[in-house]
């Protein structure tokens, strides 16, 4: 899976929030400031090359989806992040957030209790 630029991120988010929709859909939903329309659909149709996204014809306009689950992309994307930043221990990134006190005791209790009870 080819990594994805900040630009292609933030579209593959709008697709991922809508489903399936078109360019103008996306930009709806996109934070400001917003892409020029053409930007986006040009985002788009790196983003169906990369095979990321899957289109359909109706009329004169492509429906686009997602072919890669915003589950699939993030696991990816943090187990790159953790191997590279972290020498793959996903202890030393938490460590790295306690130590800049960006997560808190309370926060790492509940971690734990996700890893103790992954079911709940």
């Amino acid at each position: 899976m080819e990594k994805l630029t900040l630009q292609e991120e933030e579209a593959m988010l709008a697709v991922w929030q809508i489903g399936k929709g078109f360019i103008k859909d996306f930009m709806d939903v996109l934070p400001d400031p917003k892409p020029p329309y053409t930007t986006l659909a040009s985002t788009i149709k790196n983003l169906e090359r990369k095979g990321y996204l899957v289109s359909e014809r109706f009329a004169n306009a492509n429906r686009y989806s997602a072919k890669v689950k915003e589950v699939e992309y993030k696991k990816r994307f943090m187990s790159g992040f953790v191997n590279n930043y972290f020498q793959s221990s996903y202890k030393e990134l938490v460590a790295f957030f306690a130590k800049d006190k960006k997560i808190s005791a309370e926060e790492l209790k509940e971690i734990i209790n996700l890893i103790e009870n992954p079911e709940k």
